[in-house]
């Protein structure tokens, strides 16, 4: 599980980096307007970069050993669990696009995920692969 797990958040996390990084508007249709400033889409390529380097993380990590990847879990853990807090809010609130109930449930899941995760590390460190 642990294995599959990063493997899988690094290839999301990667397509959202390249979703924001090389096509903004089409990956933010109905956020983000189809004239939007070019300090928008300079935001928005911004904000890709870091989901390179998390993916990259977590695709190097996934051969480690549990006990070393504390710190990678515990990461993830709050970084989709806050996105998943938000998608929760913004389908609560209808204050988001309809593709949010889709990204709210991926997130949630990746937060069980490594929520999982920790508490399997936490009790036997070699169980969590």
């Amino acid at each position: 599980m642990l294995r599959t797990t990063l493997a899988l958040s690094a290839f999301y996390l990667a397509a959202v980096g390249i979703g924001l990084t090389f096509f903004p508007l089409a990956f933010g249709v109905g956020a983000v307007p189809p004239d939007a400033s070019l300090e928008l889409i300079s935001l928005l390529r911004l904000l890709g970069g870091p989901f390179f380097g998390i993916a990259a993380l977590n695709w190097l990590s996934r051969g480690q050993e549990p006990s070393a990847l504390s710190n990678v879990l515990i990461a993830n853990l709050i970084g989709f669990g806050a996105v998943a807090i938000n998608d929760m809010w913004g389908v609560a609130t209808g204050e988001t696009r309809e593709i949010a109930k889709i990204f709210l449930i991926i997130h949630l899941l990746f937060t069980m995920a490594f929520s999982l995760l920790i508490r399997k590390a936490r009790r036997a460190p070699s169980a969590a692969q």
